[in-house]
């Protein structure tokens, strides 16, 4: 068994596709009516979708964390200051790995991974 995609629902399409096209860099594998995939290690995608039963920003944001390796968490952290994303956690050493955390347009909480 693997995985296959993990979904993001939103009410904001167009911000949220926008958020991870545009300040992450993800490249849209897939745009078709109110999804939109993006392409992730070993064939899986992030999609986000359009939920007729999602409201607002994320009612529970630590609920699910997503993790993105990043050979420079230091770099990739000023890139994203720079695009306006706001960070809980800058980057700080954890274990083994550089770890900086923050939310994406809908409140789902974010981290960047460089492993040391």
């Amino acid at each position: 068994m693997r995985i296959s995609s993990v979904i993001i629902w939103t009410e904001d399409l167009p911000r949220l596709t926008a958020f991870y096209r545009d300040v992450m860099g993800l490249q849209p594998e897939m745009e078709q009516g109110e999804f939109v995939a993006f392409q992730g290690a070993g064939g899986a995608q992030l999609v986000l979708g359009v939920h007729s039963e999602v409201k607002g920003r994320a009612k529970d944001p630590n609920r699910i964390m997503m993790d993105f390796h990043v050979d420079d968490c230091q770099t990739e952290y000023e890139r994203l200051r720079a695009k306006g994303v706001e960070f809980i956690r800058p980057p700080s050493q954890d274990g083994g790995m550089i770890i900086a955390t923050f939310p994406d347009a809908d409140g789902n909480v974010l981290q960047l991974f460089q492993e040391t």
